[in-house]
């Protein structure tokens, strides 16, 4: 069966135990080889991501597309990594006079 990329739109996206990840809102794709790369989530389910930020799942992930999108693997929760700021942010350099 084949589906337009389009078709993709909108559908839902669940997790390999059952549990709803998002709706797809675009599809990513890699022009130079003509094939699908990703599906985004710009909302995502705070039980499975961090915030509910927008996520890029990858398509090799993707078991099966139908009335829903199924996946065949997805981490068991998605969360941001923290990165340590300097204790003193660099002040801006201004650019050279001329």
């Amino acid at each position: 069966m084949l589906v337009e990329m389009t078709e993709l739109l909108g559908r839902q996206i669940y997790t390999p135990d059952g549990r709803l990840l998002g709706e797809v809102d675009n599809v990513i794709v890699d022009v130079d080889q003509s094939k699908i790369d990703g599906l985004y989530l710009d909302e995502t389910s705070p039980m499975l991501v961090e915030d509910s930020r927008p996520t890029n799942v990858p398509y090799r992930w993707v078991s099966a597309v139908n009335d829903v999108v199924l996946l065949k693997y997805f981490p068991r929760r998605v969360s941001v990594k923290k990165v340590a700021r300097a204790a003193k942010e660099e002040e801006p350099v201004a650019p050279a006079a001329r």
